[in-house]
């Protein structure tokens, strides 16, 4: 199956992404791995005529915003982000009209983990390792941040901004409590706890370091500690231990695990690159004032 997909993306002269929380086998294959930003960065600077996204749709849709020109393909349609899908475009338009004062609008900083229509409202976009400074960037003192009102809490806790919250949230990174990390500390005594900041305020004020899975690779290769708690999506476990083999890596919490990172297989990847299966395009009148948003932050 591996050599199937390698000869595949070859003479189609493709190029196979994986986030972090994507299945063992299917990080080993790619071509890159890492968070969805970077990624799609990273593609967008390659002479691939295609790229293939394991991930989840809003990670193919910012691909498609960064690389236009490409051939994007997402294996499997159905795979989606509860969080990105807890915000509509209608929503934040109202949302806005309700919080704005007359003749003005509260700038918007979306996080990257969001639909392509709601980056094309935006002011600028952040992802969970640069929200703070993006906030801290903005001249106004009132900001509406979304979808994820876990980063948002984080984000106000670093700035003196007012930031008010959208009620969406990552199911998996939600479900980790205090009590889970007390009791993953007890179990380790001597382990750093690195928390995403996808995390409920309680439990990022138990970390050890607050940062994003690229973050939490970096940190842990530098880092003379040997055990380390993840308080983040069980999948980036793997890459930890990978890079780091002499080093122990604990789940902060097994329930951490995204069924939507986990739908993509093998065979869904060398169908879709054989049939050309799974495309995702942004129209340009949503993709350019995305583009805006995203070009805006990276500039940052």
């Amino acid at each position: 199956m591996e050599n199937e997909i390698k000869a595949l993306l070859k003479e189609k002269n493709a190029i196979l992404l994986a986030h972090n929380y994507q299945p063992p086998e299917i990080q080993d294959l790619a071509d890159m791995c890492g968070d969805s930003l970077e990624l799609s960065r990273k593609a967008a600077a390659t002479n691939a005529d295609i790229i293939v996204f394991c991930g989840v749709h809003f990670m193919a849709e910012t691909a498609s915003i960064l690389s236009p020109d490409k051939l994007v393909l997402l294996p499997r349609s159905d795979a989606g982000c509860p969080m990105a899908d807890m915000i509509t475009a209608d929503a934040l338009e109202k949302k806005l009209v309700e919080l704005s004062p007359p003749g003005k609008t509260v700038p918007v900083i979306t996080y990257v983990n969001s639909p392509a229509v709601v980056k094309a409202l935006s002011t600028i976009c952040c992802t969970s390792a640069n929200a703070v400074k993006v906030a801290k960037s903005l001249q106004e003192n009132e900001i509406l941040m979304v979808p994820d009102r876990n980063l948002a809490r984080y984000t106000a806790s670093q700035t003196d901004k007012k930031i008010h919250l959208w009620d969406g949230y990552c199911p998996y990174h939600d479900l980790l409590r205090a009590n889970d990390v007390k009791q993953a500390k007890q179990a380790h005594p001597d382990a750093v706890f690195m928390a995403h900041p996808e995390c409920r305020i309680e439990v990022l004020k138990l970390a050890d370091i607050v940062t994003s899975t690229s973050g939490m690779l970096t940190y842990a290769a530098r880092s003379d500690q040997k055990s380390f708690i993840v308080g983040t999506e069980v999948g980036l476990l793997y890459p930890l231990k990978k890079a780091n083999p002499e080093k122990d890596f604990y789940p902060a919490s097994l329930g951490m695990e995204c069924k939507d990172m986990k739908k993509i297989t093998m065979e869904d990847i060398k169908k879709s690159l054989r049939n050309l299966e799974g495309q995702v395009k942004v129209p340009e009148d949503i993709r350019k004032p995305a583009l805006k948003a995203v070009s805006r932050m990276v500039e940052l």
